[in-house]
């Protein structure tokens, strides 16, 4: 067993040197332990909706006809050449659920586990040495892949151990976008008004119901969805209005949110969305002073920050940390209590 590693995970950087395991190239994922890091076999890979449908894009447009073959390609190519499952286009990851294999003796324990434990990362993948050997199925529908591997977590990395009281695929799928509900949770005050662009998407229907949980009789929650077979599972997780919009039409956004706020505007806007340029529908929803918050994966900084400067937009905005205080059990609890949410999750993802 090797030791002396870095606890941010520095020691297995190989290009370029001198930055952290996330912004690097190529790490080194031979899965020999450091005496400071958790070694897990790897069942299955949820790959954060933003860069799943940009790799399925991609793979459709070079002309594959099997998608799923090409997917189970690409991943163990990515894995080999890298490392890691970080997306070279949109620099994201996602999760995994793993069985503890071998725990370092000095490893930073979070959550007391053990051999034999099955956990969820709650760090991404675009960070975590990754060695696929093999992928058994690709399930284009849900984001996520079922493969043969090895994993590592760093001293610094977090991870929950699954509940024993709900399917493993199903918690999977909650805690890939924990931060949202999470953040949510902390932003939205009693009486907001509260916008949700892809109120429909998971990330998006958590939102809605904790968002309506914090806003209370004298707020209103307001989803904003391209497809109007969405509006009965908006309305049941807890949206009191719903505008049908592409989630990149600023103008029409701006207009709707007006005429469902009196002119008000949103105290928040929660950014859900998989897909780029909605950055200035979500600012312009916003009231003089009010808050955005960017989950979405597509987002750009530069484009947020330089069009809010350019229309004179005076707002806070706050980049999608996927990472909140106790986000794991907030999310897990949110789902325990809303028999709504749980049947939604459960018809989706299992």
């Amino acid at each position: 067993m090797k030791t002396g590693g870095n606890r941010y995970g520095t020691h297995r950087v190989i290009e370029p040197k001198g930055v952290l395991p996330q912004p690097a190239r190529i790490i080194d994922n031979d899965m020999e332990i450091w005496d400071n890091e958790l070694k897990l076999e790897v069942i299955r890979l949820n790959v954060d909706s933003a860069s799943f449908h940009q790799i399925k894009t991609k793979l459709e447009k070079q002309g594959h006809k099997d998608i799923e073959k090409a997917f189970a390609e690409h991943v163990i190519d990515l894995t080999t050449r890298t490392g890691k499952h970080k997306n070279e286009d949109t620099g994201s990851g996602g999760m995994l659920i793993g069985i503890v294999k071998e725990i370092g003796p000095k490893f930073e324990m979070k959550e007391e586990v053990k051999v034999g434990d099955k956990v969820a990362t709650l760090v991404s993948l675009s960070l975590t040495p990754l060695k696929v050997t093999k992928v058994n199925k690709v399930h284009l529908s849900k984001d996520q892949v079922e493969v043969e591997g090895e994993a590592i977590l760093f001293s610094s990395g977090i991870y929950a151990k699954l509940p024993d009281d709900m399917d493993e695929n199903l918690a999977l799928s909650v805690l890939d976008v924990a931060g949202a509900p999470a953040q949510a949770q902390r932003l939205v005050k009693p009486g907001d008004n509260v916008v949700i662009i892809g109120a429909n998407g998971k990330s998006g229907v958590l939102c809605n119901a904790i968002a309506k949980e914090r806003a209370g009789v004298s707020g209103k929650v307001i989803g904003v969805v391209r497809n109007p077979a969405y509006f009965d599972t908006l309305k049941r997780t807890g949206c009191d209005e719903i505008i049908l919009a592409d989630a990149t039409d600023a103008i029409k956004i701006e207009e709707e949110v007006a005429r469902l706020t009196d002119g008000k505007m949103a105290d928040v806007v929660i950014n859900c969305v998989n897909i780029e340029d909605t950055e200035m529908p979500s600012i312009m929803a916003a009231r003089d002073r009010g808050l955005v918050y960017f989950f979405s994966m597509a987002t750009s900084f530069t484009k947020a920050a330089l069009g809010a400067e350019g229309i004179g937009a005076d707002i806070d905005m706050i980049l999608g940390n996927g990472y909140a205080k106790d986000h794991a059990l907030i999310s897990i609890d949110l789902l325990r209590r809303n028999a709504i949410l749980r049947e939604i999750f459960e018809e989706r993802y299992v």
